[in-house]
């Protein structure tokens, strides 16, 4: 878990009036559409701050959420990209033991410290891998962010489990030492 979130957790009795548990145990009684309900619930209601209700909210969805089913549901009907998917796993937890792998609604984040990598099944042909390299150049293969924006600063796009190959492992590399 990033440090930064950890100091909010341990800090939200203080800050807050309850601790992460007690605030999903009251999130749990209700009843919200949207993200946004709860969160400005929490702010009106509890006069809890922005940050924090964000957080609440967001810790609170993400244990009711199967990491599995979250990568099933982004590649329904994009089945042939999965051992694309897979092999790229193989390389990023063969870069260290303090990598976290973090499906989300429509991505996964590669993470150490920070996010250094992003990868997202972007048609039913292609996946798009963002990278975190700074000062890196663009080239016809390393372009920019594109549809990530300002999450990744490159993207490259895989059709093919043979374009997992040196060059984008180096970059891989090169991203995951910059966010250590």
């Amino acid at each position: 878990m990033d440090k930064a979130l950890q100091t909010m957790i341990d800090n939200m009795p203080e800050k807050t009036g309850k601790s992460l548990n007690e605030w999903k145990s009251l999130l749990k009684t209700m009843s919200f559409s949207k993200h946004s309900e709860a969160v400005n619930f929490l702010k009106k209601e509890h006069q809890v701050t922005h940050g924090f209700a964000n957080t609440i909210v967001t810790l609170s969805k993400e244990e009711n959420i199967d990491p599995t089913d979250l990568v099933n549901t982004q590649y329904a009907g994009k089945e042939s990209l999965l051992p694309i998917y897979e092999s790229f796993l193989k390389v990023v937890k063969s870069l260290g033991t303090d990598v976290a792998i973090a499906p989300k609604k429509t991505s996964v984040s590669i993470i150490r410290k920070k996010q250094f990598a992003l990868i997202k099944p972007a048609t039913k042909t292609r996946i798009d891998l963002g990278l975190k390299l700074k000062d890196k150049p663009f080239t016809d293969r390393l372009g920019n962010s594109g549809p990530f924006g300002t999450m990744c600063t490159h993207r490259v796009q895989l059709s093919d489990i043979h374009q997992i190959d040196e060059e984008l492992k180096q970059w891989l590399q090169e991203a995951y030492h910059a966010a250590g």
